[in-house]
């Protein structure tokens, strides 16, 4: 078992630590994808998402929304599951090689930082609204959009919970 949870945590890095990962993945060719999001309630939606992502490149990183920025973006109610719980729970997904905690409104930053061969968004994003997008692709990288499962929000799963539980 402690074997199974070190490899979970080791997929959870700092900004420095990834960075690291990202100049030894770069110097060995591989392909590297990077997505962000809050990612609260792990749903279906999620799961086939992030499979569809990884499946671009060979490294699938994600900027996941530290608490404080989840507040600001979604309000005082969210995150339901606190930074940590959401890294650790995706460290879990095998097809995810690092994952690591933002502290600001957009991932730009990041995105800057890691410049990544492939950045993706889902599917109500256009490219020209998608965060990173031209940086990535003035360095010869692509931007790709990925459609939702029709039915699945970690917005609409809490909103269930909430009107069963009244």
């Amino acid at each position: 078992m402690q074997h199974i949870e070190s490899t979970l945590v080791n997929k959870i890095n700092s900004l420095p630590e990834l960075l690291q990962k990202v100049a030894q993945w770069k110097a060995e060719g591989q392909k590297l994808v990077f997505t962000n999001g809050v990612f609260d309630l792990i749903h279906t939606g999620h799961i086939t998402y992030l499979a569809q992502a990884a499946e671009l490149g060979h490294k699938l990183i994600i900027g996941l929304n530290s608490d404080a920025s989840v507040k600001r973006l979604k309000g005082e109610s969210r995150p339901v599951n606190n930074q940590d719980s959401r890294a650790l729970l995706l460290s879990a997904f095998f097809y995810i090689d690092a994952i690591v905690v933002f502290e600001e409104d957009t991932p730009a930053n990041l995105i800057n930082a890691v410049m990544p061969d492939v950045l993706v968004k889902g599917g109500d994003y256009t490219i020209e609204n998608i965060v990173g997008a031209n940086e990535v692709m003035a360095n010869g990288g692509e931007v790709k959009t990925i459609n939702f499962v029709e039915g699945y929000s970690s917005t609409s799963i809490i909103n269930k919970i909430r009107s069963h539980s009244s």
